[in-house]
């Protein structure tokens, strides 16, 4: 499976999941939450960025889920 960010973005009143450079919805949600707890599974499995719109698009929030790049040293 590819590490590609999923987006939660509106959908036709609705909310979708969208993997980034997709034009196909991988799910589509009554509400941004269940949109949101959907796209940050998928993200969590994949260790990418859920990466959260708001109703005008534009990027409101995120929530990354890949490998630290910098981890604490022990």
């Amino acid at each position: 499976m590819s590490k590609r960010n999923q987006h939660v973005v509106p959908h036709d009143g609705e909310w979708a999941v969208r993997s980034a450079g997709s034009q196909r919805a991988t799910s589509i949600h009554r509400t941004q939450g269940e949109a949101i707890e959907v796209g940050r599974e998928i993200a969590r499995n994949q260790g990418s960025e859920l990466v959260i719109h708001g109703r005008d698009g534009r990027i409101r929030d995120r929530d990354s889920h890949g490998n630290d790049p910098f981890p604490p040293k022990g």
